[in-house]
């Protein structure tokens, strides 16, 4: 019986997750008409409706929320303690997820991917590309990375690189139409490629600086992404001036297919940072992680 009750259970916590059976099933390796056999017993059995069903979605009633929401850390903390197990093993095993942008995977994660990897083949990654800035605690994910100086206090923040700066650059195609401004304030009457991070959120302003005092300039253009990576891309192609972190464009600066202008407006921020809650009981598999990814400069040991 109570076997039973878990398997249902988890059966509602499935499909609270995903929002929708299909996925669900899936996931549990069962069919979606028998997923939602299980689902309308459990709801016999409690006598209410937990979920909302439409032909297009699923959502949560009221003590569908109140349940899961009950029930669901109780079952990450079944979770975690079985991880925490792996500490016997000769290796740590799990699965983490990790909620971060793309231009954070290229620079400071593709390249100790492979050795990671290697060295845990029983760790499995999942790595979210998210500009939204969420909230890694309420999505569930074992970590998020940001810049230092966006991190609450209330999280334990570990440095995985060096201080950066954004730069200005565009293509020679590009700067063979247009002079070169020579001030951030000259950028208005360039086309520019823009970022939005969120869907409801305003456009970026390019951050600039000179002699301690900070300023925006709000550019424009034809094109707006919500990945870096598709600017850099689309400043490569010639279709304008791109802001866009000095790091990733040093290899386009180095041969040529990129110029930087007004460099010497550009302030630097923070390095990037892992976090995670610091009541979070790290498993091997997450601090092995936390270790392989850790930024050392020449000052650390």
């Amino acid at each position: 019986m109570a076997n039973s009750k878990m398997n249902d259970l988890q059966a509602f916590l499935a499909v609270a997750q995903h929002q929708s059976f299909t996925k669900a099933a899936a996931g549990l390796r069962v069919t979606p008409s028998a997923l939602s056999h299980t689902i309308r017993n459990l709801e016999e059995k409690l006598g209410v409706r937990l979920l909302t069903r439409t032909t297009r979605n699923v959502s949560m009633t009221e003590a569908g929320v109140r349940l899961f929401e009950s029930v669901a850390p109780l079952f990450e903390q079944i979770d975690a303690e079985l991880d925490a197990l792996g500490e016997l093993r000769d290796k740590p095993k799990g699965t983490l997820r990790i909620s971060c942008t793309d231009d954070q995977i290229e620079l400071h994660l593709r390249p100790k991917l492979t050795a990671f990897l290697q060295d845990y083949p029983d760790i499995k990654l999942e790595l979210y590309v998210d500009y939204g800035f969420t909230n890694v605690v309420e999505a569930r994910f074992d970590a998020g990375i940001r810049l230092g100086e966006d991190i609450s206090k209330d999280m334990i923040a570990v440095r995985i690189g060096p201080d950066w700066r954004l730069i200005v650059v565009g293509s020679p195609a590009y700067f063979a139409r247009q002079s070169a401004p020579a001030t951030p304030y000259e950028l208005t009457e360039h086309s520019c490629i823009n970022i939005r991070h969120r869907i409801a959120g305003a456009i970026y302003a390019w951050e600039f600086e000179k002699q301690g005092r900070a300023f925006t300039v709000k550019v424009e253009g034809q094109l707006v992404f919500n990945s870096i990576m598709h600017v850099l891309n689309a400043a490569l192609d010639g279709i304008g001036l791109a802001y866009v972190p000095e790091p990733l464009a040093a290899p386009y600066l180095a041969d040529g297919r990129l110029k930087a202008v007004v460099t010497d407006w550009s302030p630097y921020f923070q390095g990037f940072h892992l976090y995670y809650p610091n009541r979070r009981q790290a498993s091997p598999a997450f601090m092995a992680f936390v270790e392989a990814i850790r930024y050392r400069d020449n000052h650390q040991s």
